[in-house]
Order: C-alpha cells, then structure tokens, then sequence
C-alpha cells in the first residue's frame, strides 16, 4: 500500500453517491412541482442533502488530518464519503437526521477518530477541528446565495423555502459547532493551547459536552437567544425567517399546521 492509501480508499463510495442521486432527484421534483406532495419532496430533498453535508464535514476533518500526518484515515474508509464508515454512524449521521426532524436543529456530528499522536504543530490540531464547521459554513454560503445575490425571480416558492430551511440548518450547526465545549469542534480548535492539566481535567467531560448543549437547548430563554442568533444571520445573508419558518413547516410534510401564509408570494 502507498503511503498516501490506495486508489480504492480514495474513491467515492456508492453509498455517498446514492445520496447525492437521491437530492438531485428530490430537488428537481421541488423545482418542477412534479410531486404530488410538495412536502415529502421537501422532507428529502432537505434529508439528503443534510446528510450530504455531515459526510463532507467528516470528510473535512479527514482529508485535513491525513495532509498533517495521520495517514490511517485512508485505511478507514474516512476518505470513500462513505457515512457507513464513520466510527459513530448513529452519532454522525442519524441521530443529526433525527433532530432534525425533531426540532429543525442542525446538530453537529461526531465522527472521525484521527490519530493525534501522529500529527505534529498546534496549528494543524486546530486545523484538523475546523475544518468540519467551516464546510458547514461553505454549504451555508452556496444555500443562501441565491438569496443574496437577489436570483430567485421565479424560482419556485417550495424551493426557495427548502433552500432557507437547508441554510438554517447550516448556519447552526456551524455555531453549534464552532462552541469552545469538549465534545465539540469548537474546544478542538483551542484544545492545542491549553495546558497538559487543562486538557487532562478537561477530557472525561468531553464525551457528555453534546448532551449539555443540547439539554441548555431545551431551556427556552436560551433556545429563543440560540435562534435570534441563528435568525440575524439567516437575515444578514438575506434569508428571512418568514422563508426559513416555511420551509420547516413544508418539511414535517405529517403535521397539519398554520403554514397557509407560506402559500403567498414572497417580495
């Protein structure tokens, strides 16, 4: 084997590529209003291409790691896409799917096992950490530019709502994410610079960081700060939270609803 993995752990799994087929599928019949049920579509459309980006984000960390030295990535499948691959499949990609379902909550996976000892430089720890978040990020730009380059003229209202809804789920789990708490991408990026007793007190709590996220989460006062956060900047790229409301409300295509208003059109 090549010190950089061989061809086959390199190439795009047909797993990921299933994934990929079912989004563009699901997004045309959005698009075109070739469903009989707008709302399904939606709720696929908007799944799959969620667990598309949770696959790109492991794969950020991934891909990172291996150019600053952990070259094991490759024998474990991180570099395929494959989100049957990942170390916690149910904590990387179906427990964020069912949130999603749940609450419209991007909750941030966890993934990858990188081998820390082989990678040397703080900077490349940090590196590593970031990388997942900032994919989020990129996939927040692509689903609101549209939205702030004013070029949905015409685009169908059932998209429009499912890309504002898409861009939602981006944006917080970039946050989420990007949280200095153990468990969370966030505390990776700083983790480096802490000292070895900071670090070592620190590390038992990390497995519980998620579950206490989420738990505050549950806590209204701080669940309304949380989307007020979420919602300002949905606003300053230009997604409304009219738009980002109905396109949750088309998702739980199950729930009957007050979702009449989202039936208009949109200024």
């Amino acid at each position: 084997m090549g010190h950089q993995g061989t061809r086959s752990e390199r190439q795009i799994s047909s797993v990921f590529l299933g994934i990929v087929a079912i989004m563009a599928v699901t997004g045309w019949a959005v698009w075109t209003g070739y469903s009989a049920s707008p709302g399904l579509a939606v709720f696929l459309f908007v799944t799959s291409a969620w667990v598309v980006s949770l696959c790109l984000h492991e794969y950020a960390h991934a891909r990172t790691a291996l150019h600053s030295g952990d070259l094991t990535v490759g024998a474990k499948g991180y570099l395929t896409l494959n989100p049957l691959k990942y170390t916690h499949a149910l904590l990387s990609i179906i427990l964020p799917v069912i949130f999603v379902i749940m609450g419209g909550l991007g909750l941030p996976g966890g993934a990858v096992y990188i081998e820390r000892d082989r990678i040397r430089g703080r900077w490349k720890h940090s590196l590593i950490s970031a990388a997942g978040p900032l994919t989020n990020v990129a996939f927040a730009a692509v689903c609101t530019a549209p939205f702030w380059l004013n070029a949905l003229d015409g685009v169908p209202l059932s998209f429009r709502f499912a890309l504002a809804f898409l861009a939602l789920l981006q944006v917080s789990a970039a946050i989420l994410n990007f949280l200095p708490v153990p468990g969370l991408d966030g505390y990776g990026i700083i983790e480096p610079w802490l000292s070895y007793r900071v670090r070592r007190e620190v590390a038992p709590l990390a497995p519980f960081g998620l579950i206490a996220v989420f738990a505050l989460l549950w806590v209204p006062a701080v669940n309304a700060w949380f989307f007020d956060v979420v919602d300002g900047l949905l606003s300053a790229l230009g997604v409304s939270d009219l738009e980002a409301y109905c396109g949750h409300h088309l998702y739980r295509f199950w729930q009957e609803g007050d979702g009449y208003f989202c039936a208009g059109p949109q200024s």
